[in-house]
This record gives structure tokens, sequence and C-alpha cells, in this order.
């Protein structure tokens, strides 16, 4: 008989699988996917190729580990654990560079602390396409959630994956050039994966440095692991008073960044997806694609205009820029939400990475990075005015809102026409004057999220004000 009822839970999102710790993210319910990914694997792979698993610094995140090691291992598979907890992105570039099965990294990101979360990296070192976990989920429901039986352990190693990754991750940056800049960098580890790993880098470049919270809380000091704005006071306060060149953190697993520049300001990740696409052509004269979500600035479009590049628009979902990165050259992907990879680097977003590339372009320009942003922002035709509006709403008013916006979309929105509606990711509605709006149902919560980009701040509360009326109006009417 089953051990667990509630395996209907498992729901994967954008990214794996996430769920409450002891609620539907349990052991059960571990085994039970790590077998449905032991069938994709057999699928895929050969057994003498290993699989490697990672995990982070989440209650219970290394033991949910160790269980689906002993779950594979008892499938014929060798398994590589490691020997810490790890940065998503250091286990893609080792699932790569061993020429792996893929890995399973046990991580909830920048989900607070009751959340743990499980996703699958193929060994091509990037999120799963949804091809991949299309099948893995139709896995689900005939794999098994019972204990493993035997001893298997011989087929179970541990492993340190530190040190490829930063004998790579130098390969990416102009280590002389940062030492040459002499940065005062103050670092907020959020108790994330980061710490071992940005502090080391940091320091192998010279930096003078102070860190914070650089050791391991399963409550993540009471916040969330998230590299944010509120999360970062301590951070801002230290940057400000040291006058300290920039201030840096990442999320839970460190594959998103966060950036504090010398006056104190968090950057947003639209800013820094644009200066750093300025600065890798700039500074490093490197070319190719920019790669973006539906969601992200379109600064990045005049940017790519003013330089001859491409521009791309992908859905939501870094796997999507990493499809695009493994196609073509792509200069720099990214996403609103935090996180980006560069030319010649893993299809996997990458928070360390992001952190020392603006460092590398501070130390490039030899300017503040308030100022650089600024110029950033004037190249590109800016400044642009966003806003995220997350709505709280049920199934049927979040349907009801999709079906009126996709089959009678307005004609103007504050006054500005409507010039052309986009269906690639929800509802996309390009305005004449070069505003944007998206809507977009969230697929694991009650949520409407509503990105707008306008023109000028006043306009981007006009289009808020607005659509918030609106989608209000269309909520169905219970009988």
């Amino acid at each position: 008989m089953s051990a667990s009822n509630n395996s209907s839970k498992i729901k994967f999102g954008t990214d794996g699988w996430r769920g409450i710790i002891a609620d539907d993210f349990t052991f059960p319910n571990v085994r039970k996917v790590t077998r449905a990914i032991a069938r994709y694997l057999e699928t895929a792979y050969n057994k003498n190729q290993p699989v490697l698993i990672a995990y982070d610094t989440r209650f219970l995140a290394d033991q949910f580990a160790h269980t689906a090691a002993e779950v594979l291992a008892a499938e014929g598979w060798s398994v590589k654990i490691t020997d810490r907890d790890c940065p998503t992105p250091v286990i893609a570039y080792n699932a790569r560079h061993l020429n792996s099965a893929g890995a399973l990294m046990f991580t909830a990101s920048h989900n607070p602390a009751p959340y743990c979360g499980i996703k699958y990296i193929p060994d091509y070192a990037g999120p799963a396409t949804p091809e991949i976990t299309d099948t893995i989920v139709a896995n689900i429901s005939g794999a098994d959630d019972a204990p493993v039986s035997g001893n298997w352990k011989d087929k179970i190693s541990t492993f340190d994956p530190k040190p490829e990754y930063l004998k790579f991750l130098y390969t990416l940056i102009d280590v002389e050039k940062i030492r040459n800049a002499k940065l005062k960098v103050k670092y907020d580890a959020l108790y994330s994966t980061s710490r071992g790993y940005l502090d080391t880098v940091l320091e192998h470049c010279g930096c003078e440095l102070e860190t914070f919270h650089a050791q391991r809380d399963v409550l993540f000091g009471g916040g969330m692991p998230e590299p944010k704005g509120e999360q970062l006071i301590e951070l801002v306060e230290a940057v400000k008073k040291d006058k300290a060149d920039l201030g840096l953190a990442t999320d839970g697993d460190s594959d998103r960044f966060g950036i504090v520049d010398e006056q104190g300001n968090v950057l947003t990740p639209n800013t820094v997806l644009l200066l750093l696409a300025r600065h890798l052509v700039k500074n490093r004269g490197k070319s190719g694609a920019i790669v973006r979500t539906v969601a992200t600035t379109h600064l990045l479009d005049n940017l790519a205009a003013s330089y001859g590049l491409e521009i791309y628009e992908t859905p939501v979902g870094f796997k999507y820029i990493g499809e695009k990165m493994r196609e073509t050259t792509v200069l720099i992907g990214g996403e609103e939400s935090g996180g980006l990879s560069v030319i010649g680097h893993i299809p996997e977003k990458d928070g360390i990475l992001a952190d020392m590339l603006v460092a590398e372009a501070i130390a490039y320009e030899g300017k503040p990075l308030s100022q650089l942003v600024e110029e950033a922002i004037s190249e590109a035709n800016g400044p642009l005015s966003n806003k995220r509006l997350d709505l709280h709403l049920n199934d049927a008013h979040k349907a009801a809102v999709i079906d009126s916006f996709t089959n009678n979309p307005p004609a103007n929105v504050a006054g500005i026409k409507v010039k052309e509606v986009g269906r690639k990711d929800g509802v996309k509605l390009y305005l004449e004057e070069g505003s944007w709006i998206l809507l977009r149902p969230s697929g694991t919560e009650p949520l409407m999220r509503v990105y707008i980009e306008a023109t000028s701040a006043d306009k981007l509360n006009q289009i808020a004000t607005q659509m918030e009326q609106t989608i209000n109006h269309l909520e169905p009417v219970t009988v």
C-alpha cells in the first residue's frame, strides 16, 4: 500500500516541483518523484554515466538529497552527491563537465523557509525543457513511494563541485582588471549557498570585502532568501556607511543576483541586464543576440537596435532562454525576476557570475555604478518605468480575465491606443507610444500578474489604475 496519499499535490511549475516541507514535500513524495526521474533517465542516458545530486541550505534538504541518492542507487545508477550545500549554477556546470546523466537539485530557490523543491538539470547544464518535465510528470502516477530496501551505499559517493566551477568562472571574468580596480565590496550571503563561493571569488579578485550572514540558517534569519530591497537593508546601510563601490547578494540557490550601487540603491534586474549587455559589447568586445522574456524590459530591444544585435523574446521561464542559448550565439539572456547568463557560460542563470560581471563593469569604466546605470539607460533611449501588480484572483476570475483580453482586447488603455496583441505567454498589449502590458496568470498560485512598462511614471500609474479597475469588473458572477 502506498505510504503517501497526497502525490496529487505534486505540481511541476516553470522550474521543477516545490512544496511545503512535511505537507506535500515529504520523503515518500521525494522517492516517488525521484523514481519518475529515473524512468526518464533510462530513456536518455547510459548507466555508466553518473547522476549528480545537490541541495541548498533549507531544513532537511540534505536528507531529501540523500534519500534520492538511495533511490537512484537502488535503480542501478551511480550517484555523486555534493559534500555540502551547493549553488544551482555550480551543480549545473558539473553536470556537463562530468559527462553525467544530469543532476537533481533540491532547492526552493527564493521561496520562504517552509518550502523545499526538486528540479532535474539535464547534462547540457540548463533547465529541463517542457518535453523532459512533461515526461517526468507523466511518470509520477505510476511511480512507487516505498522506502528503498537493500544496501546500495557502494554506488553513492560524495564530491566537491567547487574547484572545477571556479576554474571555469575565472575564464569568464577579467580577474586582473578587477584586481587592479581595488574595489570595496559588501556581500550579503543571505544564508545562501553562495557563501564560500562568491566571497572566495571576490577575495581572489583582490576586493576589500565585508561579508554578512555567511552561515547556514534554515529560517534565513526570519526573512526570505530573496535579494530584493526589503531583505537587503543591512547591506544597503553597510554600502552607504563605508562608501563601498557596490553591494552584492544572491538568492537561496545562488542563481539570482542582487546588486546595490554606491549610493545604496538596489538595482532592478531589468537595469542590471541593460548595464551588462552594454558592458559586454562596449568593454569586452563581445557580440551575439540579446534574449529576454515577455515580462522583461524593452530597453534591451532599444540597446540591441543601437548595436545592430538580434533580439529574441521568449515565454517566462529561464528554460526558454537556455534553449535559445543552445540554438544560437547569445550575448546575454535574462529575465526581470533576476536571472541571467552570458556568452560562453552554461545555459543556466548564475547569480555569482552576474555579481562579478557588475564588479568587472565598474573596473573597466572606472566610474561609480550609479553613473554606469545612467549611461546605459540613456543609451537605450530610456528611462522606462516598470511595475508588477500581483492581483489575488481565484481560478474562475483568472480565466475570465484572460478570456476577455484574448477575445476582446481593449482598443486603448489610459487613452493610449493598443497597436498589437501578443499571446506568447499570457496576453501582452503593445501600446502605440512604446508602453506595454502583460497579463499572466500564475499556474501555481491564485494570482494574476500584470507587468507594465511605460514611458513615464505618470502613464505607468494611469495604466495600472485602469487595468486594476478593468480586471475587478471582470469578476465572474456567482449564482
